[in-house]
């Protein structure tokens, strides 16, 4: 069995053949940078998970009050006026990108994610890309790429089209408009809704009837299931990251960054 110990932003626990997995910091709401680690942690978890046989199921949730706020846009804020960094930024990101989502999708055992409070940008992502999403009743769901100038490169372009159909999609990833947990249930991006304190609980009783059932069947059932989403990801990811790159060089994300820090509106030139 693999051991999760060394992971200082991850909380991983086993219950029975239940890996739980709590993103764990809350003080930043569970955001995800390259420079604290976290992501390389969530990188190397999905790819240790894979081989785990003492893994029949895992719950994914958060700390705190939020179930991931996504990138550490007070990073971006701090890039924004070096244009020497955000040249540097754009393409170290694509492979820890690209790595996550293909990673994750190496996990033939189920994935439940109990979003305990906001999943926002790539948080929304990893909660979407999992297999059977549960959300609580104050939870809210958004990809917010473009908010601060950026293209919904990560995985967004992928999974929310699949699950809500193009037309929404766009919406959504066009505006960044946050989605509460009941429309988000309305329009099939969530499984289903509960109040707050069920939500856990919720997803490690669905998690341990997972995995204690008939795992062979269940994993090659997940499997075929996502070959969709793999054609979908060998579609469009590669494109999406490099279009995100360059996104990362514009005046508009620069401005979107400053903006945030400066805590006033983003003033956008369209370039």
């Amino acid at each position: 069995m693999a051991d999760y110990s060394r992971f200082e932003s991850l909380l991983v626990e086993r219950e029975d053949t239940v890996l739980v997995v709590t993103f764990n910091r809350p003080q930043a709401r569970n955001a995800i940078t390259i420079n604290n680690g976290m992501h390389k942690e969530i990188e190397d978890l999905f790819s240790e998970v894979a081989t785990d046989r003492g893994v029949n199921a895992v719950v994914i949730t958060g700390a705190g009050k939020a179930f991931c706020a996504g990138g550490d846009v007070k990073g971006m804020a701090n890039r924004a006026g070096d244009e020497s960094s955000r040249l540097l930024k754009a393409p170290s990101t694509t492979g820890s990108a690209r790595r996550l989502i293909v990673n994750m999708l190496e996990v033939e055992q189920p994935i439940i994610a109990a979003v305990n409070g906001d999943a926002i940008g790539l948080g929304a992502t990893i909660a979407l890309f999992c297999d059977v999403v549960i959300a609580a009743e104050n939870a809210r769901i958004a990809d917010t790429h473009v908010k601060v100038g950026l293209v919904a490169g990560d995985g967004g372009a992928v999974i929310w089209p699949l699950l809500v159909g193009v037309n929404r999609a766009k919406e959504y990833l066009m505006t960044g408009d946050m989605l509460s947990a009941r429309e988000a249930e309305r329009i099939g991006l969530v499984n289903r809704v509960l109040p707050d304190v069920e939500v856990l609980p919720a997803a490690k009783e669905l998690a341990q009837r997972l995995a204690s059932g008939p795992t062979l069947a269940i994993r090659w059932s997940k499997a075929s299931i996502n070959k969709v989403l793999r054609e979908q990801v060998n579609l469009v990811l590669d494109t999406s990251l490099a279009v995100e790159s360059l996104s990362m060089l514009t005046d508009d994300h620069a401005e979107a960054a400053r903006a945030f820090g400066e805590k006033r509106p983003a003033v956008f030139r369209g370039r």
